[in-house]
């Protein structure tokens, strides 16, 4: 299930070509107070503990070391930053939700988040990583009201597209399309993804770029 046709080959080559430039790890915040200074455009991935978020930043880069990915969900409890060419920064944020003490997660989650999107004039957008086995979670609403309310543009990624059925999967990517129509900050587009089989990556690395251009 792809979506690349919904960019020109112009595009997608210019996703390919800002990837495809060196992605490095700049540094990992555990307190506000050490956020780096503004700079490029930044863009935010969230999503539940286990989501998948570290695969799907080695697969948008290409490369397979720079996010560490882990089998044990709630691995990452600092905000990560990465430099891509001095164009972009790609912002890990905590997972959270994550088995007896999600709710608390959530919560721990939620005020770190608001304070980091607290007059971070460079975040471009969060993209919110929901698992395509399982689709929105209840913790995941918590999180869509949380950035409506921080007026936060936000977009839902499908991870681990590959899986689902595609009649599965297009069942649950309609189901969530309509959840986020009627959210004030949700981008309309919910992408499908899956980090084995690079499905989704070229169009999702060309929205990413239109942000890092600015346009």
């Amino acid at each position: 299930m792809t979506q690349d046709n919904e960019f020109s080959p112009a595009d997608i080559e210019a996703g390919r070509k800002l990837f495809a430039q060196e992605a490095t790890f700049m540094l990992g915040v555990a307190r506000l107070d050490g956020l780096p200074d503004e700079g490029p455009p930044e863009v935010a991935f969230a999503g539940r503990s286990n989501v998948g978020k570290s695969s799907l930043l080695n697969a948008l880069t290409g490369q397979s070391g720079l996010a560490r990915a882990s089998n044990t969900p709630g691995r990452t409890r600092e905000i990560n930053y990465f430099d891509l060419a001095g164009r972009l920064r790609l912002v890990d944020l905590p997972g959270y939700g994550y088995a007896k003490v999600s709710r608390t997660e959530v919560e721990a989650w939620t005020r770190l988040t608001r304070d980091f999107l607290r007059g971070r004039s460079v975040l471009r957008r969060i993209c919110l990583l929901i698992d395509a086995r399982h689709g929105l979670k209840p913790s995941d609403l918590d999180i869509m009201a949380m950035l409506d309310e921080a007026a936060v543009n936000y977009q839902v990624v499908l991870t681990k597209a590959d899986k689902v059925k595609p009649t599965v999967l297009a069942a649950i990517a309609g189901k969530t399309a309509t959840a986020i129509g009627r959210r004030p900050a949700a981008h309309p587009v919910v992408r499908v993804t899956s980090s084995e089989t690079g499905d989704g990556i070229p169009a999702l690395r060309a929205e990413l770029t239109t942000l890092a251009e600015g346009d």
